[in-house]
């Protein structure tokens, strides 16, 4: 029985699109698949080296953000890689004249500014200068490793950690589709490595006040959409998974 099973699941190969909750890491998403397939399999997924079953993410979505997150199983694995570089797209709701040290509303407030002063026009205008080709700090609460460690926890255990260099990002259009301060919300269409948190963040500098990110929606990565393709949690079984992939082998994803 154990050898059918592994069998069934060792064919599960390909990419899906799955759509995570907020509270969650997106390791948290991987755990939940498993235990799912492996559960309607009746059988328990054995972990270590000798494992054949492969599944993994392409591109981490933060714990309280939420959206579209690529999964591949098998050989699909070897193509996640090209998600993590690829255009994405997000819903980033912003908050004017506090900043915190995560740039979202999880970190502790560190400066609080004016942003009466910011007009509509205004607001639109600087959004204009982080269109194209911009150089981008990623904030130090973030899954970037230094020395085989995430700085995030690096800095949550108290010990000191340098910022990385600002790295060369690219946006291709931002839209402001709420303006209602000091509340935002930007739909952001943007290429691999992009800290929504930290264009929210220097956007609120470049207005003369401060800003964090209250909540991320990803709604768009590769060609997977939030609003078409993408299995909510009450969905993650291995029924809908099986013809996910099938959608996918299709081409229609592609």
């Amino acid at each position: 029985m154990a050898g059918v099973i592994e069998s069934q699941l060792l064919k599960l190969n390909g990419l899906f699109a799955v759509s995570k909750p907020v509270g969650i890491t997106s390791a948290d998403v991987i755990r939940k698949l498993k235990s799912n397939l492996f559960k309607e399999s009746g059988e328990i997924f054995k972990s270590g080296p000798k494992s054949k079953f492969k599944i993994g993410h392409g591109g981490t979505l933060d714990k309280q953000a939420s959206g579209v997150l690529v999964i591949g199983l098998g050989s699909g694995t070897k193509q996640l890689g090209k998600y993590l570089k690829g255009n994405k797209r997000y819903l980033g709701c912003g908050c004017l004249g506090t900043a915190t040290d995560t740039y979202d509303s999880d970190g502790k407030v560190t400066q609080v500014k004016p942003f009466e002063h910011i007009t509509n026009d205004k607001f639109e205008d600087v959004l204009k200068l982080f269109v194209g080709n911009i150089m981008q700090v990623p904030p130090i609460y973030s899954a970037l490793k230094v020395d085989g460690q995430r700085m995030s926890t690096l800095v949550m255990k108290g010990l000191p950690v340098t910022p990385k260099p600002a790295r060369p990002v690219h946006i291709h259009s931002i839209e402001c589709v709420e303006f209602n301060p000091p509340h935002f919300t930007l739909d952001v269409h943007c290429g691999g490595g992009v800290y929504v948190r930290s264009l929210i963040h220097d956007i609120g500098k470049a207005l003369n006040s401060c800003a964090h990110m209250s909540s991320l929606l990803r709604t768009q990565q590769g060609p997977f959409m939030l609003s078409n393709n993408a299995l909510p949690q009450n969905e993650w079984t291995l029924q809908n998974i099986k013809h996910a992939l099938e959608h996918w082998h299709s081409g229609i994803d592609r």
